[in-house]
Order: structure tokens, then sequence, then C-alpha cells
């Protein structure tokens, strides 16, 4: 008995799988494998591509619509060739598409907020999917964030760009960046809605001291961040950055108080 044939008609086998693949990735460079009808094979790539093409341009709408249709399938289809997928799921191609972008596209005539617009985009689309939920528990929805502990959601994610990416659309597409960063925050509410707001650095900053110091009070937060500030007047930092906190409340950034 030759127990080498199994293993040679497993090898077969894996190379024709392997030019199948191959052939769907890119059929301009790689030919039709023998033995199949070229008709049948387009169906196959007709499905595959649009797939791929589908869940991109559902996961990057503003991205897909300041791109001809011709860039737009040429940037595709370059990605289905050449990027390696480390995830067989659909639902992770964004993700794939990013890294695709961030590390493996290089085309000069792409425009400079490329990459920060897809990463905006992936960002809505992942808060709009995360299995992250308010809690409903601990929290005291209508407490005082000064005498309390300020309770950040969990959905509610600080982002800095160079591009005022929130902006961009078909009539809007800048050459070169502001001369001031845009800082988002972008979050997720009761409801499932994704919002954005935009803020000044004062209220990332103090974003940025919640995150840090959730064992701090509303006032013990911005007593700190007049002494980093050293502001000559105190209690206008600390009335200003109260304002700011209950309107954060408001868009459900920010919960309320730890329950004590």
């Amino acid at each position: 008995m030759n127990h080498n044939v199994p293993e040679k008609l497993q090898a077969e086998f894996t190379r024709k799988q392997y030019e199948f693949a191959a052939h769907i990735r890119n059929p301009e460079i790689n030919p039709c494998p023998p033995g199949i009808e070229d008709r049948r094979m387009a169906i196959y790539r007709e499905i595959f591509y649009n797939n791929i093409e589908g869940l991109l341009s559902d996961g990057f709408p503003v991205l897909r619509s300041v791109y001809n249709d011709d860039k737009w399938h040429q940037m595709v289809r370059d990605f289905y060739h050449v990027h390696k997928s480390k995830t067989p799921y659909f639902a992770k191609v964004v993700e794939e598409f990013l890294d695709y972008l961030e590390n493996e596209r290089d085309n000069p005539d792409d425009p400079a907020f490329l990459n920060e617009l897809a990463h905006y985009e992936w960002v809505e689309l992942a808060l709009s999917i995360s299995e992250l939920e308010i809690p409903s528990e601990g929290i005291n929805c209508d407490g005082d964030f000064l005498t309390g502990k300020p309770v950040l959601s969990p959905l509610a994610w600080l982002l800095s760009y160079n591009f005022d990416v929130h902006h961009i659309s078909p009539d809007y597409q800048p050459e070169k960046a502001p001369d001031t960063p845009t800082i988002l925050i972008v979050y997720r509410d009761h409801d499932d809605e994704v919002g954005f707001t935009e803020v000044n650095p004062i209220t990332a900053h103090l974003i940025q001291s919640l995150q840090l110091n959730p064992e701090q009070t509303g006032r013990e937060i911005l007593e700190n961040i007049v002494k980093e500030l050293n502001h000559s007047d105190p209690d206008v930092v600390i009335t200003g950055g109260h304002e700011i906190m209950n309107q954060l409340r408001d868009s459900e950034i920010l919960l309320g108080i730890r329950d004590k």
C-alpha cells in the first residue's frame, strides 16, 4: 500500500486552492486555473469582489464619495490583491482595510486626509457595533460633578486629527491640514445612536484627567488643572469646568457620579 498517495492528493488540492484564490484576487496577472470554464469562474470573481467592495463602501461611505468609480475600484482591487487578512470575519474587513491603508498603501494620488478620514469612519462603525454597554447600576445620573466622582461612558472616545475629518465631503476636500488640529469626542448613547462633538484643548485635557483619575472628585480634578495652567483665577476654571461636565452629561459622554 502506497501511503504517499493521500499526501500527494492533498498537496495537489492545496495547489489548486491557491491557484483559485490567486485568480480571484487578481485575474489580470493570475490566469484562470486549468480545467475550469471561465464563464463559471467569472461568477466567483464577481461574487467575491462585490462582497468585499460592498462592505468597504458601507463601512467608509464618505471615503467612497470622494473617489470616482475608477479610482475607488482600483484601490479596492489593490487591497483585495496585496493585503493578507488575518481574520475570516466580514465584520473585521474594515479593520483590515485600515491596516492596508496605514502599512501597505502608497499612492501619491491619494488625498492627504485618506488615513485620518478612514480612521474616523471606522470609529463610528466600531462604536455602533461595540458589545460594550452603558452601565445602569452604581451611578447617580443627577449627582453633582464637583462633589462626586465623575463617570465617563465606556462608549466615548477622545480623538485628535490633523484634518477636520468630520467636515470632509465631495464638496470639501482639503489639500493640507488646517493650522489647528481637530479634537473630537465620538460616542454612543442609550439609544445606540452614534454622535460626535468637537471640543477645544481645555475640554480634551479635562476628559484625559477624568480618565486618568477616576478616584478624584470633579473639584479635585479641576483644582489640579488650575495648578497645571497656573491660572490666576481658580473660580473661573472651576465654574467653567463644571459647566462643561454638565454639557457632557447631556450627551451621555459623562454619565453622572459614582454611587458611594
